[in-house]
């Protein structure tokens, strides 16, 4: 299967969490991102389709409008993760 670069977002807790598991295992982050997909996934798709996120620690939940909100200015960027070390 070929592999295809994507960017995904972390917020800074979870990205060096993420990097110090590479770190302690000697694998990548991808590798990391990888196994815990596989681990999870099965628990994942047994959830019900419709369900509430869960606590990401996002500072408020999404207003419900027919529009998208957009994010202030004084939101927090996350740190952008490209899978190597």
């Amino acid at each position: 299967m070929p592999k295809r670069k994507v960017t995904l977002y972390f917020r800074d807790d979870v990205l060096a969490e993420t990097q110090r598991e590479a770190v302690r295992q000697d694998r990548s982050i991808s590798w990391i991102i990888q196994a815990a997909w596989k681990l999870a996934r099965a628990e994942l798709q047994a959830l019900p389709r419709e369900v509430d996120e869960p606590d990401m620690g996002d500072p408020e939940p999404p207003k419900k409008s027919a529009v998208a909100a957009r994010p202030t200015a004084s939101a927090v960027a996350p740190r952008r993760v490209t899978g190597k070390r």
